[in-house]
């Protein structure tokens, strides 16, 4: 039970902005911590789609009101999942080894392709959510989050000895990773009215991209960083809201 608590506290403190009185880190609650980032995915998602409705009802265009909630979003996670893709991408365009890639991440400014990245990320995701009902909202919000425990399931290692990548890599078992995706879209069957499969294969898709995603890094970094982390749950998020916006 300590452990648990710990990691939900872990999980808010690191997933959010709001930060909680720091208990215990070690790799235990790490695990906890990063199962449970889907959970805190769906709390963010009432929190964007509390915005989303709020700027409708106010009388905002939908491609304003998606964008406030948008803007929401990174508020609400210091933008912390947005840099962790900026960096990334930088380093993945970088086409260097992967030591000198490592090195283009830790470094604090963004190159083009971060830029690049950025801007079309909340582009997209601002264009998917011009039309959302909440239910997809949390569902895209929620799925997003599954990126983390797909990153840190057991047998994906960290590219560097250090850091949160470090303390979080291979900690989520593979089966809790894998239940967190069929939980998640079982839950994703009510997202679009009249479309109960669209819910659970936009799910399914960004659960995909945030593994074909990992995979990636991990080949050419030798492992996960919580810059990766976070670029696997941009890049979900976003996949889920195409996904959630089609048809």
């Amino acid at each position: 039970m300590r452990d648990l608590a710990a990691g939900v506290r872990l999980a808010v403190t690191t997933l959010t902005v709001f930060p909680l009185r720091a208990g215990r880190v070690d790799r235990g609650v790490a695990a906890v911590a990063m199962a449970a980032a889907p959970a805190v995915g769906a709390l963010l998602g009432v929190a964007v789609a509390v915005v989303l409705a709020a700027g409708r009802a106010a009388g905002a265009p939908g491609q304003l009101a998606a964008a406030l909630a948008v803007a929401a979003g990174a508020l609400l996670t210091r933008g912390m999942h947005l840099d962790g893709l900026a960096d990334t991408v930088d380093a993945l365009g970088s086409y260097r080894s992967s030591g000198a890639a490592l090195e283009i991440m830790k470094k604090p400014d963004i190159g083009p392709f971060g830029v690049a990245a950025i801007a079309l990320t909340l582009l997209v995701q601002a264009g998917a959510l011009a039309g959302a009902g909440a239910g997809a909202v949390v569902v895209a919000w929620t799925a997003g989050r599954l990126g983390v425990p797909l990153a840190c399931r057991r047998g994906v290692p960290a590219a560097r000895p250090e850091g949160l990548g470090a303390l979080v890599a291979g900690t989520v078992p593979a089966p809790v990773a894998a239940a967190a995706v069929v939980l998640v879209a079982t839950a994703a069957v009510w997202a679009v009215p009249g479309r109960p499969w669209q819910g659970p294969a936009a799910v399914a898709a960004a659960s995909l991209a945030a593994l074909l995603l990992v995979r990636h890094a991990v080949r050419r970094f030798g492992g996960v960083t919580g810059d990766v982390i976070g670029a696997a749950v941009e890049t979900a998020t976003t996949v889920a809201l195409i996904g959630l916006a089609l048809g």
